[in-house]
C-alpha cells in the first residue's frame, strides 16, 4: 500500500500528457481497465488481514476516483478542442467570391426523345401523346391483334382489376388521332411503355416513338425513305438501311427496319454478332382493319406506320452497353451527357 501514492501520482502524470483521446484512452485502459494496475490493487486485498481491507479498499477506490474524474476533465477538453480545430478548419471565408451554380445535364433519354422530335417536326410532323392508362380497345382490339394473341398474356402486360392495362406500345394514340378524322396527317408519338420485362436490354418501363402517315396514295417507297433519312440525321452519318419482310397484326405489308452497324460501320464486331447490321425498328403499311376500327376510309386513304425504342437509339448513338444505366440515377454517368 505504500507504492499506492506514487503510483497515482504516476497516473495523473500520464493522463496529463495524453494530447489525444486515443492517448488518453490507452491510459485509461492502462490504469483502470479490468487489468489496469489500480485495478490489480483492488483484487490483491484478499491478501490482507481482515481488518486492513477497509482501510486499504477506500484508499484505492479514492485513488481511482481522483484519477477516473482526472481522465473526464481530461477528455472534455480534448474533445472541446477537437471541435475548436474543426470549427477552425471549416470556417467559410464569407468575403470570398461565390462558386457559382452549375449547369444540371439533360439525362440521355429525354436528349434523344428531344432530337428525335426536333428531326421529324422539320420533316413536317406533328407531336402527339396520349394516356398512359389505356383499354382493350385502343391497345388491342382497334390495332387488329386478336384475344388470342401473346401480347395480350399477364406475364406480358400490366393489367388492372377492371381490365384497363398499362399501354405496351404508344400505337392507341395512333387510333386516338385517326378517330380525330383530321386527315391528311404525318405525326410521331413517343411516350412510355409498360411490359413485364428487366434485363440488361430489357426493363420494365421504357420510352418508344411511333410514326402514322396517313394520305392518299402514300406508297412504302414514302415509308422507306423518312426511315434513311431519320436515321442519318440522327446518327449523323451515312448509314445503309435494308428492310426484312416481317409481321405485325396492325400493319401489311411488314418490315424490320435494320441499319448497318454504328459501331463498325457495317464491318462485323461483338455489338451487332459480326453481321454488320443492327436491328432498329418494325414498320409498314396501315392495315385495312386498323383504318375500319377508327372510321378510316381504306378506300380513299393510304398510310404507313413505324415504331422503334428510344433506349436504344440512345444506347447505340452514346454506346451505352447496358439499358439499366439509364434507371439507376448514377450521377456519374448522368453528368456525362450536357445540354441538348
Amino acid at each position: 500500500m505504500r507504492d499506492l501514492a506514487t503510483l497515482t501520482r504516476q497516473a495523473l502524470d500520464e493522463v496529463a500528457a495524453s494530447a489525444t483521446l486515443a492517448a488518453l484512452e490507452e491510459v485509461r485502459i492502462r490504469w483502470l481497465g479490468k487489468k489496469g494496475l489500480l485495478t490489480d490493487y483492488l483484487k490483491s486485498l484478499g491478501e490482507l488481514p481482515a481488518a486492513d481491507r477497509p482501510i486499504a479498499g477506500a484508499q484505492i477506490n479514492a485513488a481511482k476516483t481522483q484519477v477516473q474524474s482526472a481522465i473526464g476533465v481530461a477528455q472534455d477538453a480534448l474533445e472541446s478542442a477537437s471541435i475548436e480545430a474543426k470549427l477552425v478548419a471549416g470556417r467559410i471565408d464569407v468575403t470570398l467570391s461565390g462558386r457559382g451554380e452549375a449547369r444540371g445535364s439533360v439525362h440521355p433519354v429525354t436528349r434523344a426523345r428531344l432530337r428525335i422530335e426536333r428531326i421529324f417536326r422539320h420533316s413536317g410532323f406533328e407531336v402527339a401523346a396520349g394516356p398512359e392508362i389505356e383499354d382493350d380497345f385502343h391497345n388491342f382490339k382497334a390495332l387488329n391483334i386478336p384475344a388470342d394473341h401473346p401480347a395480350r398474356a399477364m406475364h406480358d402486360t400490366f393489367y388492372f382489376p377492371d381490365g384497363r392495362l398499362l399501354r405496351t406500345h404508344t400505337s392507341p394514340v395512333q387510333i386516338r388521332e385517326l378517330k380525330k378524322g383530321r386527315l391528311p396527317l404525318a405525326m410521331i408519338m413517343p411516350g412510355r411503355v409498360y411490359r413485364c420485362d428487366y434485363d440488361m436490354t430489357h426493363s420494365p418501363m421504357f420510352h418508344q416513338v411511333e410514326g402514322l402517315v396517313v394520305d392518299e396514295n402514300v406508297s412504302f417507297a414514302n415509308l422507306k425513305a423518312t426511315l434513311e433519312g431519320f436515321l442519318r440525321a440522327f446518327f449523323e452519318r451515312d448509314l445503309k438501311m435494308r428492310l426484312r419482310p416481317s409481321y405485325f397484326p396492325f400493319t401489311e405489308p411488314s418490315a424490320e427496319v435494320d441499319m448497318s452497324c454504328a459501331f463498325c460501320d457495317g464491318a462485323g464486331c461483338r455489338v451487332c454478332k459480326h453481321t454488320g447490321w443492327l436491328e432498329i425498328a418494325g414498320c409498314g403499311m396501315v392495315h385495312p382493319h386498323v383504318f375500319a376500327a377508327a372510321g378510316v376510309d381504306g378506300e380513299r386513304y393510304t398510310g404507313y406506320a413505324f415504331g422503334m425504342g428510344i433506349e436504344r437509339l440512345a444506347m447505340l448513338r452514346y454506346g451505352v452497353s447496358d439499358l439499366r444505366l439509364f434507371f439507376e440515377s448514377d450521377l456519374r454517368f448522368l453528368k456525362q451527357f450536357g445540354a441538348v
